[in-house]
């Protein structure tokens, strides 16, 4: 037995590494849901870029069962958080995002019938060199961490329109974690917020209030003649003139002391 932990020193594996991150705007995921070849790889990309499904093990988990029609939910089955206390499965809405693809593939199911997802199953498919070319065929570059940052992308999308452990719950991992692995900023966040100063800049009362202010800074002060004496030197002279008036005393400039 030892008395303390020697790898208590030691950083975990898992960092963050936020140069790597990439944002996925809506207008690029549609090119790339064109560019795809059949209705499984746009539900592949959908779930991952609109569902924040990990890929590819919660892809490969989904069943039809688990798609509440009735309800507008799905049970998304997670391998990678099932050893944690109620990490096995969540629920998420069945967002509008998904609900073509979805359709589009239950009207012509493939392979087993359970599994959602069936062309891609087998170990040999390389779904990343597979999504590159769909990304290039699309006319656009890979970015870092493909399907990572479609997680990350879905993940600062909702954490902008829902309360954030909303957001969080949702995509299966904590507020903590979310905020240092996924949530970005975007470049919407900035033009939102230029676009609010541009209101507010052209708000009537507030262009009035910054006029009379301005004006307030350009008034001049008024112009006082040779002959003319402000308050403070007018003081100072009337003072001088009472001293020249009543003379000096006999105890001169310095003032009187005690006799030693």
């Amino acid at each position: 037995m030892i008395a303390r932990n020697p790898f208590a020193g030691l950083k975990g594996a898992v960092g963050s590494n936020r140069s790597r991150d990439y944002f996925l705007t809506r207008a690029d995921a549609d090119k790339i849901i064109d560019a795809c070849s059949d209705a499984q790889w746009r539900l592949i990309f959908a779930l991952a870029r609109y569902g924040g499904l990990r890929c590819p093990s919660e892809h490969l988990a989904l069943r039809w069962e688990d798609i509440d029609w009735a309800r507008d939910r799905i049970s998304v089955r997670s391998p990678k958080t099932e050893h944690h206390e109620g990490g096995d499965s969540r629920w998420i809405p069945l967002f509008p995002e998904l609900l073509p693809y979805l359709l589009e593939c239950s009207e012509h199911p493939e392979g087993d019938g359970v599994h959602v997802i069936t062309r891609y199953r087998s170990a040999q498919q390389n779904l990343r060199t597979t999504f590159q070319k769909i990304i290039r065929r699309a006319g656009l570059t890979p970015w870092p961490k493909l399907f990572a940052n479609l997680r990350s992308s879905r993940a600062t999308e909702l954490a902008n329109e829902y309360p954030a452990h909303v957001a969080a719950a949702w995509l299966g991992h904590s507020t903590i974690v979310a905020n240092k692995h996924y949530w970005q900023v975007t470049d919407d966040d900035f033009a939102k917020a230029v676009k609010g100063n541009a209101e507010t800049t052209r708000n009537p009362t507030r262009l009035a209030t910054q006029r009379s202010s301005v004006g307030l800074r350009n008034v001049q002060p008024a112009k006082v003649s040779a002959h003319e004496k402000p308050p403070i030197a007018q003081q100072l002279a009337t003072n001088c003139q009472t001293t020249r008036n009543r003379g000096m005393g006999d105890e001169g400039l310095e003032p009187p002391t005690s006799t030693v």
